[in-house]
């Protein structure tokens, strides 16, 4: 089976030592830490977040290995001017600071043609669209291929979310939900499930909402598998940023092992599974929701299951890939720990019910983004 190579994206909020809210302190974070990483830290639409970037390897140890390193780089600089770096998927609290946009020709666009998306009416900043990603990209693939895979994989990805579901508090509130990011983010155009076409009619398809103002550029398509348009990849973007490592980790390889395992059938040119949007969107929306601790829709007769239960058979689905890059034993390991601690949004949660405070959710977030 072919091996393919993987590389992640992770996106922090930086937070206030002291008040623990979101600070726009990315300019000064991102000129230290980038004396030692270069491109690899970049910037995100506000300046109150950080992005990193791994390279492409086809090795769990390495991977997990560059991701302790730019997080360590990325934290060393954020102290040096008073801050940290938290992997969450919304803020916790909200910030004490208007927001400010990246000050780049192409976020000053964005802002512009979104307004009503960053501002309220009256000019003020809106605080409810920072939210933070990890995006996986699998393979080298030309944009024929990743449209392709991404139509295999799609019935799956629900279950992938559930699993990264890490944002329960947004703005010092329980929002009732495992990943309130999926909501915020939905706001932003084409937010959703991939649609099934070829490249050609990607290709007609994106200039077209790029014509009408509904995309400012073809890197705004923001479909939760999409071909990648600044590397030759297929990139899967449902996860909120989970601080703890291995959770990152493990997602990495389910998507790895899933797209290595459905690749044999679009090189035979086998049609991928019917699934309609609207059961798409039931899927992601309950995804979002519950998480990993609830329901959510299996992949082949759309009845509620238990979303450990699908996290399961996806792992048993994903297997010849798994077993491909001797990364299945590893993976049982995270599934059971996983299974014990519920993942990030109950984790979160414990934390509250054991404090009462926010802060100390910032805190445990804060410290177990900066644990190796």
């Amino acid at each position: 089976m072919r091996v393919l190579t993987m590389g992640v994206e992770e996106e922090f909020v930086l937070v206030d030592r002291r008040s623990r809210a979101p600070v726009n302190r990315a300019p000064e974070v991102i000129r230290r830490a980038g004396h030692e990483l270069g491109e690899q830290v970049q910037t995100e639409f506000f300046n109150a977040q950080v992005e990193i970037c791994t390279q492409a390897t086809a090795n769990r140890q390495d991977l997990r290995a560059e991701l302790a390193w730019l997080r360590a780089v990325v934290g060393k600089a954020a102290r040096e001017v008073r801050c940290m770096p938290v992997a969450c998927g919304t803020p916790v609290l909200p910030p004490e600071e208007p927001l400010t946009v990246t000050d780049s020709e192409r976020y000053r666009l964005m802002a512009r043609q979104f307004a009503s998306l960053v501002t309220h009416e009256d000019g003020r900043a809106r605080d409810d669209g920072l939210v933070c990603g990890c995006h996986v990209h699998i393979g080298t693939f030309d944009r024929e291929h990743a449209l392709a895979l991404a139509q295999h994989m799609r019935p799956w990805l629900p279950v992938l979310q559930a699993l990264a579901g890490n944002s329960p508090y947004a703005r010092r509130r329980d929002t009732g939900h495992q990943s309130w990011r999926a909501v915020e983010h939905a706001r932003w155009p084409t937010v959703g499930p991939t649609p099934v076409l070829d490249e050609a009619q990607y290709l007609a398809h994106v200039a077209q909402l790029v014509r009408q103002g509904t995309l400012l550029d073809n890197r705004m398509v923001y479909w939760h598998a999409r071909p990648s348009e600044h590397v030759p990849t297929l990139e899967i973007r449902i996860a909120d940023a989970n601080a703890d490592l291995d959770t990152v980790v493990l997602l990495a390889l389910l998507v790895r092992g899933l797209a290595a395992t459905l690749l044999p059938r679009v090189e035979a040119s086998v049609p991928a599974p019917h699934v309609t949007a609207p059961w798409l969107l039931r899927a992601h929306r309950l995804a979002a929701a519950q998480g990993i601790t609830g329901l959510g829709l299996d992949p082949f007769d759309g009845r509620e299951r238990p979303a450990l239960a699908l996290l399961d058979s996806l792992v048993t689905l994903a297997r010849p890939g798994l077993d491909a890059t001797g990364d299945t034993d590893w993976v049982l390991e995270q599934m059971e720990r996983v299974r014990a601690d519920g993942g990030g949004a109950a984790l979160q949660r414990a934390v509250f019910r054991r404090d009462g405070r926010f802060s100390a959710v910032v805190d445990a977030l804060a410290a177990t983004t900066a644990r190796s």
